[in-house]
């Protein structure tokens, strides 16, 4: 069985006064069946990338192949198979969603009964409203289910729960994970970490063009060295100047130190020793706490220690060293 994606050696560049390199030599593989997740910050060349594995862009250089197929030799083949739901879809404010669907059924050789897929995504009371009268979270589901009604071996689906409910989101979690057992393959994209460790068998973090991370989430957390999060933060209302890194280097168990806006991150490995010599430190130091938690180390983590940044804000933020 052929891989769903392989990316090799992928660029793209835009021509201009000052050209741009926005993805600069990637490699990527996305197997047969696997929900398989793209995080990247603003402007590291996600968007870019998935734009050309769906064949809406054209790359400077490099190869690309959808399900064993190549755009350019096997077009309608490839668009037969996958289902795409872009972060902003503009459909026709005044078709009702069952004409919506059946519209875009009707583009498929083969598909779903769009009654079905209405359904499958709790859009039934709503059926025969017009597209323009539906909320923000009913046209989100409206456009998975575009993207669902041609029953597609590979489903795109980016930032697919934005603008959900919190029920509806976990309904769409589940119709994502129907849609991995029947052994199909997702490329989600999403700003929200906890979605991507609950649904992702394996994620990628591109920055800078390139793919420079790839494994499962429990892969990527083991990669910090510890599994657990210090946070804390100091009342410095006393003038003093701010706690340093090396004034931390006596914790033991440490693996890398996070500051960021006067809020520390310590990844650590066993928090039940990190800790009590936390205390001891800053208590030493005259140190007073403002605020202390502990907790699981999560993808986020990952993201910022691997680009400096968040991945919902895309802004730039405090580097990260290693302990």
């Amino acid at each position: 069985m052929p891989t769903a994606i392989q990316c090799r050696s992928l660029f793209k560049r835009y021509e201009g006064k000052q050209p741009v390199d926005a993805v600069r030599g990637l490699d990527l593989t996305v197997e047969t069946g696997e929900c398989f997740g793209l995080l990247g910050p603003n402007g590291a060349g996600k968007t870019t990338t998935i734009e050309i594995i769906e064949g809406l862009l054209q790359p400077t250089s490099g190869e690309v192949e959808v399900l064993g197929l190549r755009w350019g030799k096997h077009e309608d083949r490839i668009r037969q198979r996958i289902g795409i739901s872009l972060q902003e879809t503009k459909l026709s404010e005044q078709l009702s969603i069952l004409e919506t669907l059946t519209l875009f059924r009707s583009f498929y050789h083969q598909g779903l009964e769009p009654a079905d897929v209405i359904e499958r995504l709790s859009l039934e009371e709503k059926a025969d409203a017009r597209v323009g009268k539906l909320s923000g979270g009913q046209k989100q589901r409206l456009a998975v289910a575009c993207a669902l009604v041609g029953d597609p071996d590979l489903l795109f689906l980016d930032e697919p729960t934005t603008g959900l409910d919190p029920q509806a989101r976990r309904q769409l979690w589940d119709i994502i994970r129907d849609f991995g057992k029947q052994g199909r393959t997702v490329l989600l994209t999403t700003h929200y970490m906890d979605e991507a460790e609950r649904l992702c068998d394996r994620v990628a973090v591109v920055d800078h063009g390139k793919v420079i991370a790839v494994g499962s989430p429990r892969e990527l957390i083991a990669s910090l060295g510890g599994e657990h999060i210090i946070d804390f933060s100091l009342n410095n209302g006393d003038g003093r100047p701010p706690l340093t890194e090396a004034e931390l280097a006596p914790v033991p168990r440490v693996q890398s130190v996070r500051i960021e806006d006067g809020h520390f991150s310590l990844a650590v490995a066993e928090p039940h020793v990190a800790l009590p010599a936390l205390l001891s430190l800053l208590k030493d130091l005259n140190r007073n706490l403002a605020s202390l938690t502990t907790r699981h180390a999560s993808l986020e983590d990952v993201f910022v220690s691997l680009t400096g940044r968040h991945l919902r804000d895309g802004e730039s933020n405090a580097p990260v060293s290693n302990a």
